[in-house]
């Protein structure tokens, strides 16, 4: 079986699991009780919590509140920064955030939606030209989930504070994080992660703020994360975490350049007659969108299913929709928003998965054509 669907769900790092398991042992202590042991976990988890900020952040002028996923991360920023005035975003966001936004609109909040470019990067000058007075808050994703294609945040952020200094900006980088180079600058206030996309297991997330962005708890209760997000911590899932992100952090250049190499021997091995690429070679290299146009990207999906390849048609949290919005912004018709398949990369991906996967990717889509004819 070849797995190329690392986008939705990385495997979980088995080092990572073997070094968190105490956690599920002899060190499964509530962190908020006041016994000796559980301050110990407790301290670890502080511990654990300065590791990730380390990654990205200085920890001097960011905190983290670990979350269960990062939706649940970027529905605190959203909730948090858009209660004001209009909230601006892009056509290409993750369904935590269009759905945030879409909820907000039914609070009161004017929406705007920024366009996209073919690849689904924001247009930033139509971005800019939403941005006014009364904009709360902006939402720009990092790494467009379904495409691969890179948002400069950083320049964004800086370009949105300098034309509305009193907005907030946050970014969804989920599949950013522990994936390309990058640091939290002082523009951007909210940056959402998940444990999951880089050998994590599901059910942690994390919110990274910049201290005294406006900040308040989705959840209410015993006041655990300082307040903002109430609920006993998965010790096992943070510490798992802490120790996945430092072993993909270590080797963030190797993995960069291996996926690299990888996505460009998957798009050389497709039959080009067949697939159409929908990623921008500046992407990231761990996601590779295609589309077979006339063909049925979910047909496709099953027969590759059968011949041990698993890849995705797009967002997992999308899965139920026939076409992809985001494909559709990025101004693909509905024959072509069909066949996407997209195919994503982990640092464990091999070259060899990579041509063997074109070969039979090819070689179904070329069978399923045929039938159609």
């Amino acid at each position: 079986m070849i797995y190329l669907d690392n986008a939705a769900t990385t495997a979980p790092d088995a080092e990572a699991v073997k070094a968190a398991m105490r956690f599920l042992g002899e060190e499964f202590y509530n962190p908020s009780a006041l016994y000796r042991g559980s301050f110990e976990v407790h301290r670890k988890l502080e511990g654990a919590r300065r590791a990730l900020l380390s990654h990205i952040a200085d920890a001097a002028k960011f905190g983290l509140v670990f979350t269960s996923c990062g939706s649940e991360a970027d529905n605190q920023a959203i909730f948090s920064g858009a209660r004001r005035g209009n909230f601006v975003t892009t056509e290409g966001e993750h369904a935590a955030v269009y759905r945030a936004a879409e909820e907000l609109s039914r609070r009161g909040v004017e929406v705007r939606f920024a366009k996209l470019d073919r690849c689904g990067r924001v247009d930033t000058e139509d971005l800019l030209r939403l941005v006014d007075g009364q904009t709360s808050l902006v939402s720009v994703i990092h790494v467009n989930n379904e495409t691969g294609a890179v948002n400069d945040v950083a320049a964004i952020a800086a370009a949105v504070k300098k034309k509305s200094p009193r907005a907030l900006f946050h970014s969804d980088g989920v599949q950013a994080f522990g994936k390309i180079p990058f640091r939290l600058t002082a523009d951007i206030d909210f940056y959402a992660v998940s444990a999951h996309k880089i050998g994590g297991v599901r059910g942690v997330g994390g919110l990274f703020y910049r201290k005294g962005a406006p900040l308040h708890p989705l959840i209410f209760g015993g006041g655990q994360e300082g307040g903002l997000r109430s609920g006993t911590e998965n010790t096992f899932g943070i510490f798992q975490f802490e120790e996945a992100a430092k072993r993909k952090f270590a080797a963030l250049s190797e993995d960069f350049a291996r996926a690299s190499r990888c996505r460009r021997i998957l798009e050389e091995g497709l039959d080009k007659d067949l697939f159409a690429v929908l990623s921008p070679e500046d992407g990231s290299p761990y996601i590779l969108s295609v589309s077979a146009r006339g063909l049925r990207g979910e047909v496709l999906l099953h027969m590759l299913d059968d011949n041990g390849v698993l890849v995705g048609t797009g967002s997992a949290c999308s899965s139920k929709n026939r076409y992809s919005r985001v494909i559709l912004a990025c101004g693909a018709d509905e024959a072509t928003a069909d066949g996407v398949l997209r195919l994503s990369l982990s640092k464990a991906t091999t070259e060899e998965e990579c041509r063997e996967a074109a070969a039979v990717v090819t070689r179904c889509a070329r069978e399923l054509r045929e039938r159609m004819r």
